[in-house]
């Protein structure tokens, strides 16, 4: 779940300006090897397109349906171990990291439906996991949106 929503925020806005981790060949070779993956070039491209599709999904602007092509070809196969049954995929190496984002966000959607979403703060691109009980997070920090939000809403109250 961890790297779902380092994938989902790996193309942050910093002062405005939209930064990307997978945007640069070392930058997003590191990003891709601290997740467990290689960094090759057919990787990172691939990352970029599964992070492009799963954020339309979360926010609502495409259909999980898109995800399909990424699947193709994807096998679970089941292995008994000490620690009981483990499921293994077998995928391409380079696609590995993109389809277990993808099997992470559906895992996501079942444990805790509904709870990924985006940020409410219009000017932020990030994603939050809503982990409370009422479901009512909104901003991916609160010490960051969340009192941006707040100044604002009162800001307009009083002037």
């Amino acid at each position: 779940m961890d790297t779902l929503l380092d994938l989902l925020n790996s193309r942050p806005l910093v002062n405005g300006e939209e930064q990307d981790a997978l945007g640069d060949p070392a930058g997003g070779r590191r990003w891709a090897r601290e997740h467990g993956g290689e960094g090759s070039p057919a990787e990172l491209a691939l990352l970029r397109e599964t992070r492009d599709l799963l954020q339309d999904i979360v926010r609502g602007e495409g259909s999980p349906a898109i995800l399909s092509p990424l699947l193709e070809g994807v096998h679970q196969i089941p292995e008994i171990t000490s620690n009981g049954l483990q499921w293994t995929v077998k995928t391409p190496p380079h696609a590995r990291l993109a389809v277990e984002a993808v099997l992470a966000w559906a895992a996501t959607e079942k444990q805790f439906p509904g709870r990924l979403r985006p940020c409410a703060n219009a000017e932020c691109q990030l994603f939050l996991l809503d982990r409370s009980r009422a479901n009512r997070a909104r901003w991916c920090s609160m010490a960051v949106c969340g009192n941006r939000e707040k100044a604002r809403r009162h800001y307009e109250r009083t002037h």
